[in-house]
């Protein structure tokens, strides 16, 4: 049997293309295969993990199937996953012409898989062992044990290889069974559903049609202005107009969006060709020429009102009335940035996260004042950048930096009480998390993080409080990994090991402080208060809302669902009794919330 692909070949689908003798592809950008299911806390159960690895040999195989890889058809054609790569219009013509041929006797030849290599790894017991002894080590290091699927995946690959092809599937079918009935599978399918919902969701009742926007100006060539512009290029395909203070600073923009179309490039997402013209659609200028018949405008300037508010005057006089304006702010209320605007019913916030090229949440925020249709569209762009966008109320912080404030600040408490920072972050990495707090600080930077908590201070009192010992970082021109030294040495650009100077500059010794337990109490428990406390005012618009931005924006372990699911599975009635047995020892920021004590009091929780 010979089958034709087009467009996305992922799952089941690729699973019954591998049990076809001859595979055709269209090489349209769109198509593309993979086995994502380990993704969904499962294994590809329909035979991917037997018939893969003898298609394409053990390593390739293992590189797709453990990490859920999708991979475009051209990169499919050459790994041998698929036999030929055509144009869409010819595509059936093709496959039938294959299946005639098949018809009558004839049978493909195949390339030998992994080359030389592969046929040595692949072709005796011990290559086998070494190769699945390195996978075995790698996953682990990676998932942490965390996630069960691409161990599960593994022994799948390893025993059919080892036993035959009808041991492997029946070994596969009994994988897959267990696995679908877990708990980490049952939060991670959740997620999937949440953010499929999510693609279609606007945020607002009775969304009107967005506009298309075909051109985007923006303001402010640093870090985040231009991984906005690069992303936007690449994924939208827009023209876009950069803007700064002075030309170089304008050249030094353009050079880093262009390094995220070097790196697509540099990975063959893209051709030369799409290269070229993509290359062309970027621009730049020390002034507002070009930016007239933009239909958004992004500004991405310092984190200060005033200078924001003076962007948006600068723009409202060289833009057209229909323009948008879009404040990537983090914690300014957006209101306040529409103070100064003539037209603040296009005044919208668009809060993306660093580095913007590969961090797939944008926080969609309007003010009181702001039109749907200017919703609409925001949204509607956010999805074209490639991210899942979420709509929150207007409040300092807005989602993300409301819950994951007082968590950093936490972890500042823990290190001046004796942590040492190393241990801090590995503890937050076993529970989940992508790196660590401290970590996280040096890749915002230190100077971003104190802006960040003198907004939430001022807004919301002393449990935002700031601890002092951060203070030395910043005025020590330890700013994080941008300025090559915070609390980590960094050489090159690569991160190295702590820098023992740093405990002498925050006042801090690092001998043991509270047991592990307790600190992965404490950071998790502030954050999940803080949680339940905005929910309660409305800053998301659902548990499901919040659960996937804290995922995507900051990396909350999904195998626990996010959060407030995550504090509906401990329950708040134990919740509130740790807070109150915190905030008796450390002071009131640990205060159980309102929406806590009235979930303990009727057994409620989050999700229904």
């Amino acid at each position: 049997m010979a089958v034709g692909i087009h467009g996305a070949c992922l799952g089941g689908g690729l699973e019954f293309a591998l049990a076809c003798r001859y595979r055709v592809a269209s090489d349209h950008p769109r198509t593309q295969l993979g086995l994502p299911e380990v993704q969904l806390g499962i294994l590809p159960g329909a035979g991917g993990c037997q018939r893969l690895p003898r298609l394409i040999g053990t390593r390739a195989a293992l590189d797709m199937i453990l990490a859920g890889k999708v991979e475009r058809a051209q990169k499919a054609f050459r790994i041998g996953i698929v036999d030929e790569l055509v144009p869409h219009a010819i595509l059936r013509d093709i496959t039938l012409a294959a299946a005639r041929r098949m018809a009558g006797g004839w049978r493909p030849r195949r390339r030998r898989p992994g080359g030389f290599l592969g046929w040595l790894l692949d072709g005796n017991p011990l290559g086998r062992r070494l190769v699945f002894r390195a996978a075995r080590k790698q996953v682990l290091a990676q998932t942490r044990g965390n996630y069960p699927a691409p161990l599960a995946g593994l022994e799948a690959v390893e025993h059919g290889l080892s036993h035959g092809l009808a041991a492997g599937l029946k070994r596969e079918a009994e994988l897959f069974g267990q696995l679908a009935v877990t708990d980490v599978s049952r939060k991670l399918v959740q997620i999937f559903f949440a953010t499929t919902a999510l693609k279609k969701d606007f945020g607002i009742p009775d969304p009107p049609p967005p506009a298309t926007v075909h051109r985007l100006g923006v303001v402010g060539a640093g870090f985040m202005g231009s991984g906005i512009a690069g992303t936007a290029i690449v994924q939208a395909g827009v023209d876009v107009r950069m803007k700064d203070a002075d030309l170089p600073r304008v050249a030094k923009g353009l050079a880093a969006a262009r390094d995220i179309l070097d790196d697509r490039l540099k990975r063959r997402r893209i051709t030369k060709y799409e290269y070229a013209r993509l290359v062309a659609l970027l621009s730049g200028s020390d002034r507002y020429a070009g930016f007239g018949r933009a239909e958004l405008v992004i500004e991405a300037v310092f984190e200060e009102l005033q200078v924001k508010q003076q962007v948006l005057r600068e723009v409202e006089a060289a833009t057209h009335e229909d323009t948008v304006f879009a404040s990537n702010t983090s914690t300014i209320p957006i209101h306040r940035i529409a103070e100064a605007a003539g037209r603040p019913e296009r005044v919208i916030g668009m809060h993306f996260f660093s580095p913007v090229a590969r961090m797939p949440l944008v926080e969609v925020i309007p003010s009181a004042r702001t039109l749907p249709a200017v919703v609409s569209t925001s949204v509607a762009f956010g999805r074209r950048m490639g991210k899942t966008p979420i709509v929150v109320k207007d409040s300092p912080g807005f989602w993300i930096n409301r819950i994951l404030t007082p968590y950093m600040n936490e972890a500042g408490h823990l290190l001046v009480e004796g942590v040492a920072i190393e241990e801090l972050d590995r503890l937050m990495v076993e529970f989940g998390f992508p790196v660590g707090p401290i970590t996280l600080l040096d890749e915002v930077g230190m100077d971003v993080g104190e802006k960040v908590v003198g907004v939430m201070h001022e807004a919301f009192g002393e449990r935002f409080a700031p601890v002092p010992a951060f203070a030395g970082m910043v005025k020590s021109g330890r700013l994080g990994r941008k300025a090559g030294k915070g609390f980590y040495k960094y050489a090159g650009g690569k991160k190295g090991g702590v820098d023992p100077g740093v405990y002498e500059l925050i006042g801090a010794h690092p001998n043991g402080g509270p047991r592990p337990a307790e600190v992965i109490q404490r950071l998790v428990l502030v954050m999940l208060n803080e949680a339940a406390r905005a929910v309660g005012e409305g800053i998301v618009r659902t548990p499901r809302d919040g659960d996937v931005g804290a995922i995507f924006g900051f990396g909350f372990p999904p195998f626990r669902g996010g959060p407030l699911r995550h504090g509906d599975d401990l329950g708040a009635a134990r919740i509130v009794g740790e807070l109150e047995r915190l905030a008796e020892r450390y002071g009131a920021r640990f205060a159980p919330s309102d929406v806590l004590r009235d979930q303990a009091q009727r057994n409620a929780k989050f999700y229904p």
